[in-house]
């Protein structure tokens, strides 16, 4: 059941994700600029993970583990700002569901290659031919939506 519950989360953060790219670029056209509308995007996701924190950590945060990761871990950071950057000028030209159908076969394809990997810790779980036929339904998905 647990697993369930997970899965409904994330459809539901899903289909919140389905939201950002259209207003951020309502507020890029505001301000005449995509990346003045990501810079303010991703000022309010920190202002909200900071006050999730807030609300959370009670002093158990470890800043000391900060010293410990390799320089590279923050290029998650990079990625989410390419990512809300990429919504603000893709998405108006794409529609939302062309976007989003994009990003999801990136995702799974950088996926299967890190699961098969067991890349930064993962569990290896190696690209079978149903793995390749899921994706390869993705895709085919991915293109319909463009042809449609």
């Amino acid at each position: 059941m647990t697993g369930l519950v997970y899965m409904l989360a994330a459809c539901g953060i899903g289909i919140l994700f389905a939201f950002q790219p259209p207003l951020n670029a309502i507020l890029s056209q505001a301000l005449g600029s995509a990346f003045g509308a990501t810079a303010i995007s991703v000022f309010v996701a920190f202002a909200c993970a900071l006050a999730m924190l807030a609300a959370t950590a009670r002093g158990n945060l470890n800043l000391t583990g900060l010293a410990t990761v390799p320089w590279w871990v923050y290029l998650a950071g990079v990625a989410g700002v390419l990512y809300v950057a990429s919504g603000v000028i893709i998405a108006p030209v794409t529609g939302a569901l062309l976007f989003f159908v994009c990003i999801v076969t990136g995702q799974l394809l950088g996926a299967m290659v890190l699961d098969h990997f067991g890349a930064f810790g993962l569990k290896v779980r190696e690209i079978s031919l149903l793995r390749l036929g899921g994706f390869a339904l993705v895709m085919t998905g991915a293109f319909m939506v463009h042809r449609g």
